[in-house]
């Protein structure tokens, strides 16, 4: 149970880095680390990503969703949601529990809401 996914926006492409080579240094496997792409500039190369990542959540034991994170990451969610592979949801913020911005698939039980620091997430992580 040691293969992972982190799905996050371009904006937090550092933080993705910085919590995959966290967990790589523990031993995990990451499926695919979508931060090496160029951004997607031809509906191919668009196509050809989504097949990678599509392939590398179902793979994962399970992933980290980093927020914010855009469309392509609550896909991924979703994904992983219905394979019912365990899901990490990462905010800095209590941003996941404000009811006017929340999602009723985030407070599902294979969803463990995450809220505080990054280190915070990785020691929840590899407990």
């Amino acid at each position: 149970m040691n293969k992972f996914y982190v799905a996050s926006s371009f904006k937090n492409i550092d933080t993705v880095g910085y919590v995959s080579n966290e967990l790589i240094n523990k031993g995990y496997i990451q499926t695919y680390d979508w931060t090496k792409n160029e951004r997607a500039s031809t509906i191919e190369d668009l196509k050809e990503i989504g097949r990678q990542e599509r392939k590398a959540v179902m793979e994962a034991d399970f992933i980290i969703v980093l927020l914010p994170a855009g469309k392509g990451s609550h896909i991924e969610f979703g994904i992983a949601l219905g394979q019912g592979k365990r899901i990490y949801l990462y905010s800095q913020n209590d941003e996941v529990n404000n009811f006017e911005t929340t999602s009723t698939f985030y407070h599902l039980s294979q969803v463990e809401k995450c809220i505080g620091t990054i280190d915070e997430l990785i020691k929840t992580v590899i407990k």
